[in-house]
């Protein structure tokens, strides 16, 4: 941490950062939403961030990005010997994404990152009309 102590502009601004992060892996997740491959080996797995509260003092705490991890739902085997991907048996796998869950995340995940810019709208507004008052 920094020597001078977290200040409502860092709490919010890093909740933010964390935010981005979540919202870039769903995106990641949705942009490979029923791809195949030939292998479950290599079929994709949905990636999530790890979250860690962050707290510097009594009251003053705010969020970090831990670790991205892949997520342990296995991919879904589907037979269709058309394909080009397919193994030996006519078998493909399809991505162990979740599509209507990582819309509810990304959703939730907007809805965050906007409290948090109200956040810095109100501390702003509140930091002006402070400055107003002593004039």
């Amino acid at each position: 941490m920094a020597d001078t102590p977290m200040n409502i502009f860092d709490i919010a601004g890093r909740a933010m950062s964390a935010q981005l992060v979540r919202l870039n892996t769903t995106a990641s997740n949705m942009a490979n939403a029923g791809n195949v491959t030939g292998s479950a080996a290599e079929a994709y797995r949905a990636i999530k961030p790890v979250f860690r509260s962050v707290t510097e003092s009594p009251g003053v705490s705010t969020v970090k990005v831990e670790n991205i991890v892949t997520t342990r739902a296995e991919p879904i085997k589907r037979h269709d010997p058309n394909h080009p991907l397919a193994d030996a048996d006519g078998n493909v796998w399809e991505s162990a994404v979740d599509s209507s869950a990582e819309l509810v995340d990304m959703v939730e995940t907007a809805r965050m990152y906007e409290n948090n810019v109200q956040v810095l709208q109100t501390a702003k507004s509140l930091l002006l009309e402070t400055v107003k008052m002593g004039k």
